[in-house]
């Protein structure tokens, strides 16, 4: 299809200036706008960036499970120490 004969998906009454390539609609100069060196429609565009947002929330999520994690396991084998050396050598049968 030529771009000659295409009208905007959104505004019937304006020539197509562009044509999205993620979503193939034409659409107007006022529709797309230039993201990494392409011309792209604003719906594809918050598509593209909405997983980048998700990305780096979850590695958040995931750092602060790792540290608290950690912390728990040091704190768990700490106090576990802690209780062991503070069992008397008798017990064992050892000399008094």
């Amino acid at each position: 299809m030529s771009l000659l004969l295409q009208r905007c998906f959104h505004h019937a009454d304006r020539e197509a200036a562009a044509r999205c390539p993620s979503c193939r609609r034409f659409y107007c100069r006022e529709c797309v706008t230039e993201h990494e060196g392409r011309m792209t429609c604003a719906n594809c565009v918050a598509r593209l960036r909405a997983p980048q947002s998700k990305k780096r929330s979850s590695s958040l999520i995931w750092s602060v499970f790792s540290i608290g994690g950690m912390l728990l396991a040091w704190l768990i084998f700490y106090y576990l120490g802690m209780g062991l050396a503070r069992i008397p050598s008798t017990f064992h049968g050892g000399l008094p």
